[in-house]
């Protein structure tokens, strides 16, 4: 994917970052407490174990940063703009 065609996408994500090298996107979520990070984690990992694209997940007690990017191709598709939007009905 060409930064022309990520910068298009990314209005279709909202929230989340494109890095500056255009090889992955991220966002960083805060909860009221690390039960509900957890909750919200569990839910991103069905969601992602169901479409075969799993992000790259960090949690610190309520903070939660999540990465994606297509590691297969060394960037990023379509499928991680489509699982991002599908996280952000998740939140």
């Amino acid at each position: 994917m060409t930064a022309s065609q990520a910068h298009g996408y990314m209005a279709q994500v909202l929230g989340w970052k494109l890095s500056t090298d255009t090889k992955s996107i991220s966002r960083h979520y805060e909860f009221e407490d690390f039960t509900a990070a957890m909750s919200f984690i569990n839910k991103v990992a069905e969601l992602a174990e169901s479409e075969g694209h799993h992000p790259d997940i960090a949690i610190s007690y309520n903070k939660v940063d999540l990465k994606l990017s297509t590691h297969a191709i060394g960037g990023l598709s379509e499928n991680d703009f489509i699982l991002a939007a599908k996280i952000n009905q998740l939140a």
